[in-house]
């Protein structure tokens, strides 16, 4: 039986800027991306969105929060993705690019001025309204 796959994008947070990358793959190419990619079996979310943000950049994060999913459907590739959303602070390392055959051009943006075209779980966080700076603590 065919399923959604789930994914996770970690937004990690540096002096008031969050982190982006240009895509690779064949699904999203040359849109703009926060790290991620998928949870192992029997990990646990915010150690693998750990894990995930230090495989591709090398940065270490900190204050891994799950923050919101997006239903990612992308109907010419016959694709279905469940992303799961983590807010998370820089907490030390080097920005490099360790996996160059998926993404390049790391850089940090302002929130209120990301980078065009954004790839589609971003569009769809962008359509809840969500601002990774505006995180309400109690929920």
């Amino acid at each position: 039986m065919d399923r959604p796959v789930v994914g996770t994008s970690v937004i990690i947070i540096k002096d008031g800027k969050v982190l982006l990358g240009k895509r690779k793959k064949k699904i999203g190419y040359d849109q703009y991306q926060f790290c991620g990619g998928k949870i192992d079996m029997f990990e646990d979310l915010e150690d693998g969105a750990a894990r995930e943000a230090k495989e591709e950049t090398n940065l270490d994060v900190k204050n891994v929060k799950f923050i919101t999913a997006t239903n990612d459907v992308y109907k010419e590739y016959n694709k279905h993705y469940i992303t799961l959303f983590f807010v998370a602070d820089y907490a030390g390392g080097e920005l490099k690019n360790m996996e160059p055959d998926k993404a390049d051009d790391w850089d940090w943006y302002d929130w209120d001025n990301l980078p065009e075209p954004l790839f589609l779980p971003i569009k769809n966080l962008l359509k809840q309204g969500f601002n990774p700076f505006e995180i309400n603590e109690n929920k």
